[in-house]
């Protein structure tokens, strides 16, 4: 009867590569949708506002990114903390957990708020944005940022519900913000003529609407890991262990999203019909990366519940079957691109010389694909059992600092060669995962005489 009436999942019995795709697949789902109404966003903006508008809403990925990044990272601490409580049955410390996250949650859409604004103005300097452009992009990111709370704490509930192997019902939340933000975009826009102001509007309102979807859930819950309003509050030592992880997750993520933008200045060197190219390959590349990004969230999640049950010869096997699956899917994807890059890159731009571009993109860095499975499978594993400040430290080295110097060197010596330039996201990728296939294998999940009794079963401070 539990499993009728709980959609949480304990991941340390039963087969393994089943659990994997179960949590899997509606994440896979989640991610989907969210690309499609990105996809949406763009498509409106660009075809009912005008190039400017276009220009606004896209160039500002990267500083949104830095902060819901760090944010971002912050839920993946509380996840592997939650996880393993989970995992050990430790219902006293999952309860802690919980309201921990959400206290905290509540203070950082308060921080998130304030900061972004605050930066809005400096962001746009140091991107050199257009004149033509800037006061739509200053517009736009000020709405995003004085309703970033609904982002923030639906990624903090759905990660609650994740923590314990829910995938699903973080999927129908993100199913209705996204029809919502899609119908809204088209009334907003084409009906109200509110332009970016429009995007905006309807990008917030659809994150507040999934945001008390799963504060509802939470609430209602009569589990665990349920939320009793009353008993929010934050436990130093489990915001302890929630920072140690997620801090550093989300230092990685707003550092390499900050560095992004001086990679796209060397893309720029080549013109605006690469600057198309690149834009129409990267949003192919970000439904490609549906699939990996769906397995590792779940090797984090299965990883965490077994370390906290101290079964590590399942977690091993649960790392090699995860990283075997997205190893086959990223390379099917990755050679049904290629085949098809033409058309699909049709989907985004008539423009014959655009084309050029993104297809030679395409295959001069779709082979690398798999190699992307080693650092982010890894990288999932590593975190799992706690250790978040190995995979920023790598990954960090990997996506921003050998990544400067990589083409930094490619300008030096090879004039701003546009293969060595293409070769920038692969080389990382590659470095990134051999040294992560070292730290993993040297790791507690495979060295078990380094275990010790993990975190969740330590007394709270």
């Amino acid at each position: 009867m539990r499993r009728l009436r709980h959609a949480d999942a304990d991941m340390t019995q039963g087969v393994i590569w089943r659990q994997l795709l179960d949590f899997a697949i509606p994440m896979a789902l989640g991610l989907l949708f969210q690309q499609l109404y990105n996809t949406v966003d763009t498509i409106v903006v660009g075809q009912f506002v005008g190039k400017e508008a276009l220009a606004a809403v896209g160039s500002v990925g990267s500083v949104v990114n830095m902060l819901v990044g760090l944010c971002a990272g912050l839920s993946t601490g509380a996840s592997v903390i939650i996880s393993q409580c989970y995992g050990a049955h430790d219902t006293a410390r999952l309860h802690d957990a919980v309201h921990t996250t959400i206290a905290l949650t509540f203070i950082m859409c308060v921080v998130a708020t304030f900061a972004g604004l605050a930066m809005v103005p400096l962001m746009l300097d140091i991107m050199a944005t257009p004149d033509d452009v800037i006061e739509l992009s200053r517009e736009y990111l000020n709405i995003y940022f004085a309703g970033i709370t609904g982002l923030l704490i639906y990624n903090m509930g759905s990660g609650i519900l994740r923590a314990v192997g829910d995938s699903r019902r973080p999927l129908y939340f993100l199913c209705v913000s996204a029809l919502t933000n899609i119908v809204l975009d088209l009334v907003f826009v084409v009906c109200f003529h509110w332009g970016v102001a429009g995007v905006a509007w309807a990008t917030i309102i659809s994150q507040f609407a999934s945001a008390a979807l799963v504060l509802i859930v939470l609430t209602r819950s009569q589990t665990s890991y349920g939320l009793h309003w009353r008993h929010i509050r934050i436990v130093k030592g489990v915001l302890g262990h929630i920072m140690s992880i997620g801090f550093p997750s989300g230092i990685q993520q707003a550092i390499t999203s900050f560095s992004n933008v001086f990679v796209q200045s060397y893309i720029n060197y080549f013109g605006s019909a690469c600057m198309a190219g690149w834009s129409s390959y990267n949003k192919l590349d970000a439904y490609i990366s549906v699939p990996l990004q769906a397995i590792a969230l779940a090797s984090t999640t299965f990883v965490g519940q077994n370390y906290g049950s101290g079964n590590l010869e399942r977690t091993r096997k649960g790392v090699r079957q995860a990283l075997g699956m997205s190893l086959v899917v990223t390379a099917g994807l990755g050679v049904l691109v290629m085949i098809f890059s033409r058309p699909s890159l049709r989907l985004f731009t008539s423009d014959a010389e655009v084309i050029d571009y993104g297809t030679r993109f395409i295959m001069i860095i779709s082979p690398f694909y798999i190699m992307s499975c080693f650092n982010q499978i890894y990288a999932g594993a590593l975190r799992g059992v706690g250790n978040a400040n190995v995979p920023m430290i790598v990954m960090l080295g990997s996506f921003v600092v050998f990544r400067q110097i990589y083409l930094f060197v490619n300008r030096a010596l090879f004039d701003n060669s546009f293969i060595g330039v293409s070769l920038a996201y692969p080389m990382g990728w590659v470095l990134c995962s051999l040294l992560l296939f070292i730290c993993y294998h040297r790791s507690v999940i495979c060295h078990p005489e380094r275990a010790k009794k993990p975190a969740p079963s330590e007394a709270a401070e």
